[in-house]
């Protein structure tokens, strides 16, 4: 399947094409960007705007094979110098159709565009790259906007997490992956296949590219040697008890692997979403006081209702009794097969707990990397 390229590729191929136009007045029709992924992008650049001192262009959305609701629109950035007393800096604001954050816990504070970190860190690099480019030394402001995504907003989860008047600019990798759910099973067993034939009846697994990229930074573990087991967890724990594995470390956001608490097995959103209902329940039984709880019950992130339980000084005992039974839980899929263990964390708090058995993963994992 054909993968795609996220708003903040997008985002961040408008905004060096604009920032190249208005520093060397060359008109540009097309521009490469690299992605986090490592993944070239070769942009088309459509609707170009030039003035004395702004220019504006867009690059419509592919989203591959990907049923994403963006693909097809397009995103804008408008660069144009700071003037005045701000000098080299790169400013990066969200414009028409672009959300704007009203409640805590998302991944920009409270009064921010919706324009996530890593999209913000590709538009400032590419931008950077051309300023290197041009031997210009100011400041740019950026604008990024998508004219569409106010319309768009009321079919995406914006509403639900606080997110108002239009789509977020999203990416963690850059590109698009194809959700076929298919040819995502398919991809996890091979996965799984290739390690247990190496020799490995055992495997590290994440449900997406901040488990690996946390099991990377926290504890050096090579992400090629990971399995990416996207919402499917159940099927997974399926894949690896046929294959003979005898043990799975499960590492994810709380945002996730919350669910998987409750039992449930598929954590994309439209299968189930009971992640506040879940923690209240958990803080209930650490006898966290029902203000709090009311709190947890109200939040739209689970970042943010972690730092409700943390309030409470007892987020050490919840999040090791949820790891608990992640592992219960798990462990019943496989049927008592498998010796399941999870380790959990928050963007916010780093790791936040692990299973009785993680430490011994460190020792493995550890011995594994020497090879």
């Amino acid at each position: 399947m054909r993968y795609g390229f996220t708003t903040g590729s997008c985002a961040a191929a408008a905004a060096k094409a604009a920032a190249y136009m208005l520093l060397t007045g060359i008109k540009k029709t097309e521009i490469t960007i690299e992605t986090p992924k490592g993944i070239r992008y070769k942009a088309s650049i459509l609707d170009i705007r030039c003035s004395e001192n702004e220019v504006s262009c867009a690059v419509e959305k592919d989203g591959g094979d990907d049923p994403d609701i963006t693909t097809g629109i397009w995103i804008y950035a408008k660069v144009s110098y700071t003037g005045g007393n701000i000098k080299k800096e790169i400013i990066i604001e969200g414009g028409a159709g672009v959300g704007k954050v009203t409640k805590p816990g998302l991944d920009q504070p409270v009064g921010n565009a919706a324009i996530n970190r890593v999209p913000r860190e590709m538009i400032k690099k590419e931008v950077v790259e051309v300023c290197r480019l041009a031997d210009y030394k100011g400041g740019l402001r950026i604008e990024v906007s998508a004219p569409e995504g106010e319309k768009l907003c009321g079919h995406t989860y914006n509403p639900r997490l606080g997110i108002v008047g239009g789509i977020s600019i999203l990416g963690t990798s850059g590109i698009v992956e194809p959700m076929s759910s298919q040819a995502l099973i398919a991809s996890i067993r091979v996965e799984l296949r290739q390690r247990r034939a190496l020799g490995f009846d055992y495997a590290v697994v994440s449900p997406g590219n901040y488990g690996l990229d946390f099991m990377r930074k926290t504890y050096g573990y090579d992400l090629g040697k990971s399995v990416k087991c996207s919402n499917f967890i159940g099927a997974a724990i399926d894949m690896a008890v046929e294959l003979g594995f005898r043990k799975m470390l499960l590492a994810g956001h709380i945002g996730k692997l919350i669910k998987i608490a409750g039992g449930i097995m598929n954590t994309h959103s439209k299968e189930a979403d009971c992640r506040m209902e879940l923690l209240a329940a958990f803080s209930i039984k650490e006898q966290v006081g029902h203000l709090l709880v009311r709190r947890i019950l109200e939040c739209t992130a689970t970042e943010e209702a972690v730092s409700v339980i943390e309030e409470s000084g007892k987020l050490q005992q919840v999040m090791k009794r949820i790891a608990g039974r992640i592992c219960y839980y798990m462990e019943c899929r496989a049927g008592g097969k498998m010796k399941m263990d999870c380790i959990l964390f928050s963007n916010q708090y780093g790791e936040l707990a692990k299973s009785k058995g993680a430490e011994e993963w460190f020792i493995l994992l550890g011995q594994e990397q020497g090879q």
